[in-house]
């Protein structure tokens, strides 16, 4: 009954631009799409409808109506929707999660301190959404005809989905997006720094001195998390921002390369058809069209 509820409300209110819950996102497309490169932060996105794809490096996250993805940090993801039709759309609902309030939650918890570092986990992961999970997300999504009830109700059930997802199957991955020591903390310190200088040199013991760890240990950590090297995740946030700038006429395919990191114009425009399939200029002229 939650799941048939949960699909009225999203059909009723995708394409708001007024929604009263912050950190909510509605998603609802009618056909299946080519896989799409995006940048992703910590969210959770539970499918209500219809089935979606997530490929991060070489794993591959295939996630469908009932089930739920989490991510726990900044990643470089290609997504694409792989079932929606005119008859049955995709159908989904997503929610930022934000580190500072699952710290407030565990804080609260007698265990909430139990768990330090302790062994990092992939920065994706994929599972069924309990009964009471899909309950708090239906009564998430009512408050979108009552906006006047959000500002006090939204904070209490956005602590419940938390608690749904820290004591669920991905417990232990969403805990640590929550606790100043954990593996995911130290690396997530790295990848901010490696997003915030993606142009410059990329030195593997300066990040495992942000991360405090042993070269060798943060290497390994952090691979886990990501599912590619530091090198490969500079080389993905290096072409997302190159994306991002040349859909601005201000600079040429050169100056763009240059901008985010590369030296070499044809090494640029190389990497940059193997990620998004075709030449930085093509690209350009269409990613225009299409936000003009």
């Amino acid at each position: 009954m939650s799941l048939d509820e949960l699909r009225t409300l999203i059909a009723a209110n995708a394409g708001r631009d007024d929604l009263p819950v912050d950190g909510l996102f509605l998603s609802r497309t009618d056909r299946v799409t080519a896989p799409t490169p995006l940048l992703t932060g910590p969210v959770v996105a539970l499918v209500a409808q219809g089935a979606k794809c997530a490929v991060l490096g070489d794993r591959t996250y295939d996630y469908r109506a009932g089930q739920y993805l989490v991510v726990s940090v900044d990643l470089p993801v290609t997504g694409n929707y792989t079932q929606a039709g005119p008859a049955a759309p995709f159908l989904g609902v997503g929610l930022a999660l934000e580190p500072s309030a699952i710290t407030d939650l565990l804080l609260e918890t007698e265990n909430g301190g139990r768990a330090t570092r302790g062994a990092a986990h992939p920065g994706i992961a994929v599972s069924d959404a309990s009964a009471e999970l899909l309950d708090a997300t239906v009564r998430m999504m009512r408050l979108l005809d009552h906006p006047a009830d959000a500002p006090v109700l939204a904070p209490m059930i956005k602590k419940e989905i938390l608690w749904r997802l820290v004591t669920g199957p991905q417990g232990a991955m969403v805990r640590q997006i929550g606790l100043a020591d954990s593996s995911l903390t130290h690396v997530g310190r790295a990848i901010r720094w490696i997003r915030e200088h993606h142009a410059e040199t990329l030195r593997i013991e300066r990040l495992a001195e942000l991360a405090r760890m042993s070269p060798t240990s943060f290497h390994r950590h952090f691979r886990t998390v990501t599912a590619m090297t530091p090198v490969q995740y500079q080389k993905r946030i290096r072409l997302h921002e190159a994306r991002l700038l040349l859909v601005d006429r201000t600079h040429d395919v050169a100056t763009v390369g240059y901008l985010v990191g590369y030296e070499s114009t044809s090494q640029f425009s190389r990497e940059y058809r193997r990620q998004f399939g075709v030449p930085p200029r093509r690209d350009a002229e269409r990613l225009r069209r299409s936000t003009a």
